[in-house]
């Protein structure tokens, strides 16, 4: 699972605001606001979770979930 604070800092790698994370998962900005500010795990629907993640990835964020969870830009 993803916490509030890898999709902040994935979010912050990428330069992104959250409002240019909503527009490209096509989710509300609040919902980014609101996944954000988890302090763990993300409580979310799973598919709004998933478009935010898959989203996130394709712009070449790997999310880290080994003993220390993480995020990190993919080599290209």
């Amino acid at each position: 699972m993803i916490t509030g604070r890898q999709l902040r800092a994935a979010r912050v790698l990428l330069g992104w605001e959250q409002i240019a994370l909503a527009k490209k998962a096509q989710v509300a900005v609040g919902t980014i606001r609101r996944m954000e500010s988890f302090e763990g795990e993300i409580g979310a629907w799973t598919s709004t979770l998933s478009k935010v993640q898959v989203t996130l990835e394709k712009a070449g964020v790997e999310f880290l979930n080994d003993d220390r969870p993480g995020v990190r830009v993919k080599r290209r």
